[in-house]
């Protein structure tokens, strides 16, 4: 099979050749270790969106500039007809550090109101088509949905303290908001549903030290399942990227829609093990991160894990090892190698211990 067929067996329940190992694209440079791996059939994970954001008369502008530290800063100025927003990030390798947010006090829930409003979605198809043609068997090109309202409050608009301060002094202005955010991510299910894409995320990041089982339950996984149906209506795959602590949260994943995990970081980072978590979704597909910690081990280590992790996952259908998150500087190529060749040695399936 190639590594592409691999993955797809895998999130739809089958049983592939042999457990396949996934990195992102943006954490396996370019180099003669990166054509070795992917000729021994390490496939990469491809994230591109499917549709373009537009706004009608809200002016959004974003300026990159050396801040006088010496690093560089992204400045975004959202103008809208009721007031302006402004936010600071600090680029880091691939993702980003919020310094500034667009919320800052209650006078800020009007014009995001209007700025989220006054957005929409146009599909782009073409550009996500010609990135699976061109990447071809070696890669599993994924489409994303943003994150659920919530999420998007928490972890891109406020920040864990200011959505606090907000949840207990000013929690219908704040519920307005996030109703305002559902109308918003269902002008997005449709777009995506009609895609070329074939796998979803929709967000995740869930903390359930910050979210609560409560507020998981009754304003995260409606959007899910909401999400999952007309996903599927249309043949697509929805998983959703959960690299926290999952203990807590467990029942409502498995009763939900998703038809992957995605991200989920195994016992010895987070407080669930490879075993635990296909006991508790047995009919959704693993796709693990790595954990982390393990990757500053031995080769031996390393090596131990990847078996250790493949015998809990046994039969291995609906399990796929994947690399989520960035590793030590310097250790990627021999890790990567690691995993790899404990897979294909041990990792064929059925897998038998």
């Amino acid at each position: 099979m190639t590594p592409k067929e691999r993955v797809e067996a895998a999130l739809r329940g089958e049983m592939p050749d042999m457990v396949p190992f996934t990195v992102y694209e943006c954490m396996l440079p370019k180099s003669e270790a990166e054509r070795h791996l992917r000729n021994d059939g390490l496939c990469i994970v491809e994230r591109s969106s499917v549709f373009k954001v537009v706004y009608s008369e809200v002016k959004v502008e974003r300026v990159q500039f050396t801040a006088e530290d010496g690093e560089e800063r992204v400045r975004t100025v959202v103008k809208t007809p009721v007031g302006t927003l402004t936010a600071l990030d600090k680029p880091a390798d691939f993702t980003s550090w919020h310094e500034e947010r667009l919320f800052k006090s209650p006078e800020d829930y009007e014009p995001l109101e209007c700025m989220i409003q006054d957005r929409n979605y146009v599909p782009d198809y073409e550009r996500f088509a010609e990135l699976q043609a061109l990447m071809g068997e070696d890669a599993s090109v994924r489409a994303g949905i943003a994150y659920s309202p919530l999420q998007e409050i928490i972890s891109r608009l406020m920040g864990v303290m200011e959505f606090s301060i907000q949840w207990a002094d000013n929690r219908d202005r704040l519920m307005h908001l996030y109703d305002v955010l559902t109308e918003d991510r269902r002008k997005i299910y449709e777009v995506v549903a009609r895609s070329p894409a074939y796998t979803v995320n929709y967000g995740g990041n869930v903390s359930p030290e910050v979210v609560g089982l409560d507020r998981f339950e009754r304003l995260i996984l409606p959007h899910y399942d909401e999400a999952a149906e007309i996903l599927h209506q249309h043949g697509k795959l929805m998983g959703v990227h959960f690299d926290a602590n999952t203990r807590l949260l467990a029942p409502g994943i498995a009763r939900s829609k998703m038809d992957y995990v995605e991200a989920f970081t195994p016992y010895p980072d987070c407080d669930m093990t490879v075993a635990e978590a296909r006991a508790a979704w047995p009919d959704k597909t693993l796709w693990i991160n790595y954990p982390s910690s393990v990757h500053l081990q031995s080769i031996e280590a390393i090596e131990d894990m990847t078996r250790q992790m493949l015998r809990e996952a046994a039969p291995g259908n609906r399990f796929i090892i994947g690399i989520t998150e960035d590793l030590p500087p310097g250790r990627w190529q021999e890790n990567y190698s690691a995993i790899l060749r404990v897979t294909k040695e041990e990792g064929r399936l059925p897998i038998r211990f």
